[in-house]
């Protein structure tokens, strides 16, 4: 008899999958692999127990969206940590995932950690107009913590940032009793150390999966389809908020008269670390020829 759960575990080719009555170890049926099917963590699945007690995953049921590094599917949210204090955030690495996860239809979340170290001003004041939910947040005193919590209740969220941007303490501050591991952060370097090895779904309670992944090192955008410049400015939502103000219907945003985008930078409208970001990205999505194009979009269609 089959039913229905999610993966909130994968490790070493065996699928963690939580139902209504608890957690059941499974094996993925050998036909995925011939048909190019990877089960994700976040997956809703099909499932059956045999006699033995061993279970297998029969069926991927339909994804909402999909990443492939992090390996995570059905994310409501990507929380983004941010950080002033060490280590400091890049916004352009930021603003590269936050596209990403517009590609892939998956809310984002910036959340702004070490507050009790630095309340980074300037990273809000780079975010408080995209229009995304943000937060400041310290795991160490608490503060935020709360607001943040109820925020994500009910959902599942993945969290992700720098590697020593305090995702594991968060969730631990979140969560006291699931003590995940956590790591310092090298003052030479200015990054801490990888922590989490795995991907895994941690129930908070009532009805929210939380995520914790490896650190921006291990975000993989380019092992995901590739973005055209022609879809990029959809892709930030304060330069999609300003829809057709433009004078010319296919505006890049970059030299043309009459650029409502480029009218709203020097207002202060968008903020110009975020139209910096879009420059860089638009010019690495014009390098990408046609036909490198396609094969990148046929590559990525065979991936999960």
């Amino acid at each position: 008899m089959s039913r229905e759960g999610t993966i909130v575990k994968a490790l070493s080719g065996f699928y963690y999958v939580r139902h209504e009555d608890g957690i059941l170890e499974c094996r993925a049926r050998g036909r995925f692999r011939k048909e190019g099917v990877s089960p994700l963590v976040g997956d809703r699945v099909l499932v059956e127990e045999g006699q033995d007690g061993a279970g297998t995953v029969t069926e991927v049921l339909p994804r909402e969206n999909a990443f492939t590094r992090p390996a995570v599917a059905n994310v409501d949210y990507l929380v983004m940590l941010l950080s002033a204090a060490l280590p400091v955030t890049d916004p352009y690495l930021s603003d590269r995932v936050t596209v990403r996860c517009e590609k892939n239809h998956c809310g984002v979340m910036l959340v702004i950690n070490k507050c009790d170290l630095n309340p980074g001003e300037e990273l809000f004041e780079i975010y408080q107009s995209t229009g995304y939910p943000l937060f400041r947040v310290s795991a160490v005193t608490g503060q935020g913590i709360r607001e943040l919590k109820e925020a994500l209740g009910g959902k599942i969220c993945c969290f992700t940032g720098n590697s020593g941007v305090g995702k594991s303490s968060l969730i631990n501050a979140m969560a006291p009793g699931f003590h995940i591991p956590t790591g310092a952060v090298s003052e030479k370097l200015g990054r801490g150390r990888h922590t989490t090895r795995h991907v895994e779904l941690f129930d908070l309670g009532g009805g929210t999966l939380l995520c914790d992944t490896p650190g921006f090192a291990s975000f993989g955008d380019e092992a995901e389809e590739p973005i055209t410049t022609e879809e990029l400015p959809h892709l930030f939502p304060e330069m999609e908020a300003l829809g057709g103000s433009c004078r010319f219907d296919d505006c890049t945003h970059r030299a043309e008269p009459g650029c409502a985008v480029r009218g709203a930078v020097e207002a202060g409208r968008i903020h110009k670390s975020r139209y910096a970001s879009y420059l860089r990205l638009y010019e690495e999505a014009a390098r990408i020829r046609p036909w490198e194009l396609e094969g990148q979009r046929a590559g990525s269609k065979k991936r999960p």
